[in-house]
């Protein structure tokens, strides 16, 4: 898997690439949430156009991720989810935790909604 980062605006959005199985990348992934965390970026967008396949593993990645934002007074949410990892997300119920968007564009622009 390849994590690319961004900043898109009031966003940083994050591109994963590959397959996503969780295990050193989700270390990895989990290391960037802080440091952004600790930059005070608090809106985050994952970009999941160049997902191919997605594991347990890499979902659980995602949750930890949404997590770790909660806690730390920011949002995570998702963008271009390919029609696998959607019914992925649909059959795990992801879906009703996830904000899910069809672009990063209106995955960007929902964070400036939340501030009105």
């Amino acid at each position: 898997m390849k994590i690319k980062t961004h900043e898109h605006y009031n966003a940083v959005v994050i591109e994963l690439k590959g397959n996503v199985m969780g295990g050193p990348d989700a270390e990895k992934f989990s290391d960037l949430l802080h440091k952004l965390l600790d930059e005070g970026k608090k809106n985050v967008v994952v970009d999941l156009a160049g997902v191919k396949f997605m594991n347990s593993s890499g979902l659980g990645m995602l949750i930890s991720g949404y997590t770790t934002m909660k806690n730390g007074g920011g949002s995570l949410v998702l963008a271009n989810a390919t029609e696998k990892i959607n019914s992925l997300l649909v059959i795990t119920k992801l879906i009703t935790i996830f904000e899910n968007f069809d672009s990063v564009e209106e995955a960007v622009k929902s964070f400036s909604k939340e501030k009105e």
